[in-house]
């Protein structure tokens, strides 16, 4: 499998895209006035301590508030085992030396950790860390202690407090580049106490590397053969990042002059439109029906077109492998977090089902953001969760619909109406009046003319009263106001 990686620089945004054998399978988007906090360390300001949640709102100079939750926090022990209380770790007006853990969210405010990390190419300097830890993802044995040995061989020297964990590009490195990376952690480590020290509350102290370096750092695997950016200036930028601290990185790093957009030579625009789409078709007819809500994303499977050639459970059995591939690019095209239910077509054959969780658990494990599945439940249904640390691609290119509210449907013409006859009723009833003023859509007036005025010359009869009608261009579909004249 052949991978690539784009990144398109403008002045608002940063895009890059992670290309798989010629399809695109991840995007993130990073906006210049709104630049992802992951990673950036503070010293926060205790606002507010919460014992009922175990919680406490931070103030680091955002908008809103961050949240800090207990288990968040360092040294989270009396020493007997026993979890301390939030008032016990963080007192109201006190400062304390914060990591943003997640985005804010929707109306939710940034998460925090006192868990200070600060990642490298190879390695993650942790100051509460107590010994070397391996990525779980290294699944040799030896490779596993090579690594353990070289950090405790290189760390005992050094009078610095934490550790180090060998993250899953460090596996066959050599223990002179895994050096390099220790003392360069160790240098930027000691640059970020100083600055915690005279920094006032609220003060960003250590700020993460843009999408464009951070991409370099996070997504080269074995499998990447290139990188493509279409700015000189980050270009040369990664060039001096890749030669300064990734050394022995055997990714070329090209510069892509084309008249013709990046993203459009790799047909990224195009997948990033149907991405925002409800439905997603399937080669071979059948097609998923995702629903991104607040609680979670509900991924329905149906057979559509397909009708198959031999029997029902064939069909059923073919759509879910085809759906459980289909489902994985997805997530991460996506961005999906959080919880996730997958809804795949009823089989009764044991086999067929544990070879479509087997090709979905296959499928999810090149994604880099970590995936638990559970085995299908009693109701046919997959529960998944995934770790959400960004925004989706969803709700950073969209905002909820004006008319409807985010619902995805609009009354009807014909609810409205009867709304409308309603509201007159009460008007009439209250108040002594000549006439009313209907003001509504065209939709609704030219309906009210039409197909209900029987209805409303009857009502008309019934009050007593004139009822005229005015239709405005800005009002939707069920909005509508009733003047008394």
């Amino acid at each position: 499998m052949s991978e690539e990686i784009l990144v398109n620089v403008t002045p608002p945004e940063t895009r890059v895209a992670v290309i798989e054998n010629g399809v695109a399978q991840e995007i993130i988007i990073e906006r210049t006035r709104r630049r992802g906090l992951v990673g950036n360390i503070y010293k926060g300001k205790v606002c507010r301590v919460l014992p009922g949640m175990q919680a406490a709102f931070i103030d680091i100079g955002l908008e809103r508030a961050a949240f800090l939750h207990a288990s968040d926090i360092c040294s989270n022990n009396n020493g007997d085992d026993k979890p301390c209380t939030i008032s016990e770790l963080v007192r109201e007006g006190g400062d304390v030396i914060v990591q943003v853990a997640k985005d804010p969210l929707g109306t939710k405010g940034a998460r925090l950790t006192t868990n200070l990390s600060i990642p490298s190419r190879y390695l993650v300097f942790m100051p509460s860390l107590t010994t070397p830890g391996i990525s779980q993802k290294i699944e040799d044995e030896d490779e596993r202690q090579r690594l353990r040995d070289c950090i405790e061989a290189f760390t005992s020297d050094m009078s610095i407090e934490g550790n180090f964990i060998a993250r899953t590009a460090a596996e066959s490195v050599d223990a002179q580049t895994l050096e390099a990376d220790i003392r360069f952690l160790c240098r930027l480590w000691k640059t970020v106490n100083e600055r915690s020290t005279n920094a006032k509350a609220g003060e960003l102290i250590h700020e993460d590397l843009p999408l464009y370096l951070r991409a370099l750092r996070d997504l080269i695997s074995p499998e990447v053969e290139k990188i493509r950016i279409d700015s000189r200036s980050s270009w040369h930028m990664a060039k001096k990042f890749a030669e300064e601290l990734i050394p022995d990185l055997n990714v070329g790093i090209e510069y892509y002059p084309g008249e013709r957009p990046i993203f459009d030579l790799y047909g990224v625009e195009f997948e990033i439109q149907k991405a925002l789409e409800r439905k997603v078709e399937l080669k071979s007819g059948g097609h998923l029906i995702l629903d991104q809500t607040e609680a979670m994303t509900t991924i329905d499977i149906n057979t559509g077109a397909f009708v198959g050639h031999r029997n029902l459970e064939e069909t059923t059995f073919k759509t879910n492998m085809e759906a459980a591939q289909a489902i994985s690019r997805q997530i991460r095209l996506r961005n999906l977090g959080g919880i996730i239910i997958i809804d795949f077509i009823d089989m009764t054959d044991d086999e067929h089902k544990r070879q479509v969780m087997r090709a979905l658990e296959k499928s999810l494990a090149k994604d880099h953001a970590k995936t638990h599945i559970t085995e299908v439940s009693s109701l046919g249904l997959v529960e998944m969760t995934r770790k959400r640390t960004r925004e989706s691609l969803e709700h950073v290119l969209c905002k909820p619909c004006a008319c409807c509210g985010g619902r995805g449907s609009l009354k009807t013409a014909e609810t409205t109406c009867y709304e409308i006859f309603r509201e007159i009723l009460r008007e009439a009833r209250q108040f002594d009046v000549e006439s009313l003023l209907v003001l509504a859509s065209q939709e609704v007036v030219d309906r009210l003319l039409d197909e209900e005025s029987p209805n409303l010359a009857e009502l008309e009869s019934f009050i007593g009263k004139t009822i005229r009608l005015q239709a405005e261009t800005l009002y939707t579909q069920e909005h509508y106001d009733v003047v008394l004249i």
